[in-house]
């Protein structure tokens, strides 16, 4: 007798079951030993965090500037999608960093996406896709990424000191990334500086910068916030910079802009 799959009452959690499922047919494909040889003997990382703390210590926002073609919640977000141009047009604009999306099922991503848009520039890249076993931390680092999202939202205590622990012995950069206030104690038990806090409820999928009102606060000042999600205009920014967060990752609102560069300049200037 056939047994039905359970019924997943979240966005996250169908996710989840897909990238479950994606993992264990790619490394099916090639064993973990063979993609952790690639990854340790990949060229050097570029500085993640390097990089946004010295865009705030030159008056800039440190913005992480998002490459992706769609989303869950926003459909298809660009046509035709340049990875190269895009990161290109970020550099030229003053972005500090780029995140480029590489799950395939909700967000038509591709590591080709992240490989051509590391390629293109200078910036250094995350990897942001929903990280669940250290296959998939190996395999960043092998195709190039310098920084990898680990979303407390989606692993337990135990799954995300191992990836970190994974990621800091590649030289990767960790953003965690957190909606509430226990996700937000549980980051702070990691190594990283870097915490992201994401406006965009993963489960439902509702966004709402009152998250970062509340959260930026609470993070210690050896940590650096990072907010996330719904950031639209200059004034969303000064918004989240009075809450304490100088370091923004945007992407929807960019990639919805005729001219990427001047609405990416138009948010790194905005303080």
């Amino acid at each position: 007798m056939n047994v039905a799959a359970p019924i997943l009452s979240d966005t996250l959690a169908r996710i989840l079951a897909d990238k479950y499922e994606e993992v264990r047919e790619r490394s099916a494909a090639m064993p973990l030993s063979e993609v952790e040889h690639q990854a340790r003997h990949a060229g050097p990382t570029r500085d993640f965090t390097g990089a946004l703390c010295s865009a705030v210590a030159e008056g800039r926002v440190g913005l992480i500037a998002e490459i992706k073609r769609a989303s869950p919640s926003g459909g298809l977000i660009r046509e035709p999608f340049e990875p190269a141009e895009l990161a290109r047009a970020y550099e030229r604009a003053g972005a500090a960093c780029l995140s480029v999306l590489t799950d395939a099922p909700w967000f038509q991503g591709d590591l080709g996406h992240m490989v051509q848009a590391r390629g293109a520039c200078a910036l250094p890249v995350l990897r942001k896709d929903f990280m669940v076993h250290p296959w998939q931390v190996f395999e960043a680092r092998a195709m190039g990424a310098d920084a990898i999202l680990l979303i407390l939202a989606a692993l337990s205590d135990e799954q995300a000191h191992e990836l970190e622990d994974i990621a800091r012995s590649l030289d990767m950069a960790v953003l965690a990334e957190v909606h509430d206030a226990r996700e937000l104690e549980r980051a702070l038990g990691l190594e990283t500086r870097l915490i992201g806090v994401n406006n965009r409820n993963l489960k439902t999928l509702v966004t709402d910068l009152a998250v970062s009102d509340e959260l930026i606060p609470q993070i210690p000042a050896d940590r650096i916030p990072v907010g996330e999600s719904g950031i639209r205009t200059p004034e969303d920014v000064r918004r989240l910079c009075r809450a304490g967060a100088r370091c923004l990752l945007v992407g929807e609102h960019l990639l919805r802009q005729p001219d990427v560069e001047e609405a990416a300049r138009g948010l790194i200037t905005a303080l």
